[in-house]
């Protein structure tokens, strides 16, 4: 099991919480909450060691050029493809823009 930690620009903090997936199932589960104002920060506990630059480079490319809110967002992975990451992480943010 390996924790990562990663930090991007955000806009005021978010509103909500929501949890998204299911680890359980082999897949990932998503955590988000609001966070700190200008932050958006992001825990990922995975179960493939070494896959820092996969999970840098799933994120540069998710949120550029987006204004997100200021959330915190725990991820709970196990082994889940890039699309998942993104479908679950876009799941999440849907969410909270509706509560």
């Amino acid at each position: 099991m390996q924790t990562l930690t990663f930090q991007f620009p955000a806009a005021g903090p978010g509103r909500g919480r929501t949890l998204v997936g299911c680890v359980s199932s082999g897949d990932l589960e998503v955590l988000i909450e609001p966070g700190t104002a200008g932050r958006l920060d992001i825990q990922v506990v995975t179960s493939v060691d070494g896959s820092d630059a996969r999970w840098t480079q799933l994120f540069q490319r998710l949120f550029e050029g987006r204004t997100l809110p200021a959330v915190k967002i725990d991820i709970h992975d196990f082994g889940a493809t890039p699309g998942v990451v993104r479908l679950r992480l876009e799941q999440g943010f849907e969410e909270i823009a509706h509560d």
